[in-house]
């Protein structure tokens, strides 16, 4: 596949065998058997990798099938107001507000305007951008719209777990905490201690629409899944 053409559909159940050897991409499976071609992206030691997936990058189609999903397994824990983690998981989240029949969301963002205060931020690094630290910031004009309130906290793909604890960090920095966190992608199993470490709640509070396992390279060429 050219690398343009990934995230691009859904396919039927069990067009791809999971358990087999993936050569360019891995076959994230959705609850109702549908599958996505996610690529396949070799981690430092090339023994090893993980299951891409860049979702303001995929196609309205498949945007729209994973905000239903998510909105689906959110609506459950009646959140009055979702929350979204820059810059992917804004993109999800506007979404699955929608489908909940919210009227708006809570973008949290990176970028400083002049009315932030330094008070209600925190540090942020993600997996996808290692080298850079910024800071996560909670616009003080949104407050009124998360006190009190059953907040849902959104991100595209949960990995190391260090965006949802800096979110989770921010949102405690006000007294606030979350009824459910969701994302499309939960990515190998890394996050849980993370998140255990806060509280053993807020990992069983996580909900994606589908999981996917480290890789590492076979010796006869490809990846299969680990352990």
């Amino acid at each position: 596949m050219q690398p343009h053409e990934f995230w691009q559909k859904l396919y039927a159940p069990e067009t791809f065998d999971v358990q087999g050897v993936h050569e360019t991409f891995f076959p994230a499976t959705l609850d109702d058997g549908r599958q996505l071609q996610l690529p396949i992206r070799p981690l430092v030691d090339k023994q090893h990798a993980l299951a891409s997936l860049i979702v303001n990058q995929a196609a309205f189609d498949v945007v729209d099938a994973l905000s239903d999903d998510l909105a689906a397994k959110l609506k459950v824990f009646e959140p009055d107001v979702i929350v979204g983690l820059p810059t992917l998981g804004l993109t999800l989240a506007s979404e699955v507000a929608r489908k909940l029949g919210h009227s708006r969301y809570v973008p949290l963002g990176t970028s400083r305007k002049f009315w932030y205060e330094e008070e209600l931020s925190v540090p942020l690094s993600s997996i996808t951008t290692p080298d850079q630290i910024k800071r996560l910031y909670i616009d003080p004009r949104m407050l009124p719209l998360l006190d009190g309130r059953r907040i849902a906290l959104v991100d595209d793909v949960i990995s190391s777990g260090t965006s949802i604890v800096a979110a989770l960090n921010l949102l405690n920095a006000r007294a606030l905490k979350p009824v459910v966190i969701g994302a499309a992608m939960l990515q190998t199993q890394r996050w849980r201690a993370p998140l255990e470490q806060l509280g053993a709640e807020f990992a069983e509070m996580t909900r994606g629409c589908f999981t996917t396992p480290m890789l590492k390279h076979g010796d006869n060429g490809g990846w299969t899944i680990a352990g």
